[in-house]
């Protein structure tokens, strides 16, 4: 892992307290997400993320440490985005096979709507996950999902509708692999298959309702 050596603060950035700190720092955030995106964690530089800001590599540098901290943070607000929305689904409402539509679709659209997002995980794989194990913040978010959607397993199964013994993770990988590929693989399934898996809504419409129906049937009681 390459590591950015930190300048020294000499002095607490007046700006920052004169203005509004919290929307610098987020700022600088979706900044350093773009910068990540397009050149990696390796490639990318702070240079460029305080020159989208508008700011200072001292800033950006005492909001966050260093680059590769700024990173795990990035990474921390995308897998958080996704989290949080899937806390608010409300699934506990809902009769178990349409709480599971629910959750499927969303993971689709939320996937399908957020390249950054899909982009930045596939990164963080290349370099074996590194960055994510130092964040307990991503763990503890994702099993709270995972609770979530065992929760729903378990009513579906007591109500007879879900097959016994399904186990969360199981069934939380099957959305992901789908939903996640389709979009991380787009470019090349669409060049080599001559479809256009970003813009044809029909596709799209098709797709959710395929994984949808595969997670119901693998599913069902």
């Amino acid at each position: 892992m390459t590591t950015e050596l930190l300048e020294p603060v000499l002095e607490t950035p007046r700006k920052s307290r004169k203005n509004n700190p919290e929307k610098t720092r987020d700022d600088i955030l979706r900044a350093a997400i773009s910068e990540f995106v397009s050149h990696g964690l390796s490639g990318a530089r702070v240079d460029a993320i305080a020159e989208r800001t508008k700011t200072s590599k001292r800033m950006i540098y005492y909001y966050f440490g260093s680059k590769e901290q700024l990173y795990v943070e990035v990474l921390e607000k995308l897998y958080g985005d996704i989290r949080r929305t899937e806390g608010l689904l409300q699934l506990s409402e809902l009769e178990p096979r349409e709480a599971l539509q629910r959750l499927v679709e969303f993971t689709f659209d939320h996937h399908d709507r957020n390249v950054d997002f899909v982009r930045i995980v596939c990164i963080e794989n290349i370099h074996n996950g590194e960055n994510v194990k130092q964040s307990s913040a991503i763990r503890s978010m994702s099993h709270n999902v995972l609770h979530l959607l065992g929760e729903t397993l378990r009513r579906g199964e007591v109500s007879g509708v879900f097959r016994p013994g399904l186990q969360a993770l199981d069934v939380h990988l099957l959305i992901s692999s789908f939903c996640f590929y389709r979009v991380s693989n787009r470019h090349t399934f669409s060049h080599i298959f001559q479809i256009d898996l970003a813009d044809d809504a029909s596709l799209k419409a098709r797709h959710k309702q395929v994984i949808c129906e595969s997670v119901l049937r693998y599913l069902q009681a």
